[in-house]
């Protein structure tokens, strides 16, 4: 069911069945929302010019990313990337996508979205869980550091392995941010009550999405770029795109080792 390998020089887990590449993520504690020093780095940019449009929205939507809180997550696999199309035809061989160009691009799913989670072997991560895969041990607005994202951080195709190698966090994760990715977690404004370790809140209603700078491109200087940050988080409304986790497989489930590119 899983083979061990190394892609672009990182260890992975591929499922042999669908062929999605899986990255572990240590465990670890990590500080979870959107802290005050990552505030601040958001307004250093608007200071500097380097905001086009009005970040007021953004600021006044900071609660439902806080209050900042420590987590406790245990070792898991999460994709390396979101499901592509092909992927995706795996488990539904008859989808169609109307947003992706190609077989190798980020799948968005609206009414094909319950099939595809009803059929996966997987689970939807939760916000804890892609937040801290996200910020891969920083602290700050991105895994780059804090200062402004830009297009050239998008990357919504994965045919290209040279690029998507390139793309790549500290945890081998590519294209955190990108595409909005729903979460586990039933969407509820801000972190009061939260769990202190990677469980999602559960209950009725839309689920959390993070990321989906990809999905407003070309960028029309509305500051897109704000959905790129590793605290950004919003209600499900519309398409999605779907990065699952697994848990470690045991050496049993290890059906041979390999070298790949």
């Amino acid at each position: 069911m899983w083979i061990e390998e190394t892609v672009s020089g990182r260890p992975a887990w591929r499922h042999t069945p669908s062929g999605v590449v899986f990255r572990k993520v240590p465990g670890g504690m990590f500080r979870m929302g959107l802290s005050d020093a990552e505030l601040d780095a958001v307004r250093a940019i608007e200071r500097s010019g380097g905001v086009e449009d009005t970040i007021e929205p953004f600021l006044a939507g900071a609660c439902d990313s806080q209050p900042v809180r420590e987590v406790r997550v245990e070792p898991f696999l999460i994709a390396r990337h979101p499901l592509t199309v092909a992927q995706v035809r795996h488990w539904l061989p008859e989808y169609e996508d109307p947003y992706a160009e190609t077989e190798t691009a980020t799948a968005r799913l609206e009414d094909d979205l319950d099939d595809l989670l009803e059929s996966l072997p997987f689970r939807l991560p939760s916000e804890a869980q892609w937040e801290y895969a996200a910020r891969a041990g920083t602290t700050t607005l991105t895994f780059r550091g804090d200062g402004k994202p830009g297009e050239d951080q998008l990357l919504d195709d994965f045919g290209d392995e040279t690029r998507t190698a390139a793309g790549e966090n500290a945890f081998g994760l590519a294209a955190m941010g990108s595409a909005g990715e729903l979460c586990a977690d039933v969407w509820i404004p801000g972190f009061t009550g939260a769990p202190a370790d990677a469980r999602p809140r559960t209950g009725d209603g839309p689920r959390t999405v993070r990321g989906g700078a990809a999905d407003l491109y070309p960028w029309q200087g509305c500051d897109e770029w704000l959905l790129l940050l590793s605290a950004t988080r919003y209600e499900h409304a519309q398409f999605t795109a779907v990065r699952p986790v697994a848990p470690l497989p045991s050496r049993a489930a290890i059906t041979d080792v390999r070298t790949s590119s």
